[in-house]
């Protein structure tokens, strides 16, 4: 097991809700948030599903701070492998499960599911990126001076830049109760963790993985997401050889979550019935 001497599901504080007809979908938050980012959607996917929630350990809702390890979280496999880890011990196994990954952990939830495509029903991948430094032949969004100066910002000041960071990502100035759901999140991080898992997610880089995803797939991309540009979208259901689709969600930002609930909900409801 991932984490030794407590169950992966309590040090992840996993719980389910619902007990719905329909398939069981696993709700996974990106950087610097946790799972109460999916609370607009969830009761309604609730009344469908069994639904599944947990936070990474990088989380600030994450009780015991020793849980983060940065070498062992120095790439996003072994954030793959507590997925994989937690399905199992919950029993996903036994039936196959629709993942929604957010930002990072659409791109773990395609490690794992090359691991263990046999977990999954689909993927349904939210603002998702392989990589975010631009290279002569891929549009990222950023180039790697822009990376070291937004690392380096985080280590300066913490809590100023996460505000500011928070103000951007969601994009959503006529929505402040939205930006500030964020930007607590990110401010309840230990700086340390966060700056070690926001130097694995902005180098990284999983093109070459992409080709190897076998379970159909959903990309929900966003305009105007200062962190992914709308070419990458694009990108990926070129390289994903697993049937695919791109959903585009009208609102600003990265986080359809919390600015645009009931298109989301609309999206995942397609997404579903694709599989019936």
């Amino acid at each position: 097991m991932a984490m030794l001497g407590k169950a992966l599901s309590a040090a992840m504080n996993a719980r389910t809700v619902g007990s719905g007809a329909g398939e069981t979908i696993v709700l996974v938050h990106g950087f610097g948030a946790d799972q109460s980012v999916w609370d607009k959607i969830l009761p309604d996917l609730a009344q469908r599903h069994r639904v599944v929630l947990f936070d990474w350990s990088f989380s600030g809702a994450v009780k015991d701070p020793s849980l983060f390890d940065p070498a062992k979280y120095s790439s996003y496999d072994a954030f793959a492998d507590d997925l994989i880890s937690l399905m199992e011990e919950m029993n996903l196994h036994r039936s196959s499960s629709v993942f929604v990954g957010h930002s990072m952990s659409a791109m773990i939830g395609c490690i794992a599911s090359i691991k263990r495509p046999e977990l999954f029903k689909r993927l349904i991948l939210i603002g998702a990126s392989p990589r975010y430094i631009n290279s002569e032949d891929y549009e990222g969004g950023f180039d790697s001076t822009e990376v070291d100066k937004f690392l380096s910002s985080i280590e300066t000041n913490f809590l100023e830049w996460a505000s500011g960071f928070a103000s951007l990502i969601v994009n959503s100035p006529d929505d402040p109760l939205s930006v500030a759901k964020y930007r607590d999140c990110l401010q309840s991080m230990s700086p340390e963790a966060a700056l070690a898992v926001a130097g694995v997610v902005f180098r990284c880089d999983h093109r070459d993985m992409l080709e190897n995803v076998v379970v159909p797939c959903t990309i929900i991309t966003m305009p105007d997401d200062a962190a992914v540009p709308d070419s990458v979208a694009g990108y990926l259901q070129n390289k994903i050889k697993a049937e695919s689709t791109v959903e585009i969600i009208e609102t600003p930002g990265h986080f359809p979550m919390l600015t645009a609930p009931l298109r989301l909900l609309e999206v995942l409801a397609g997404a579903l019935a694709s599989d019936l």
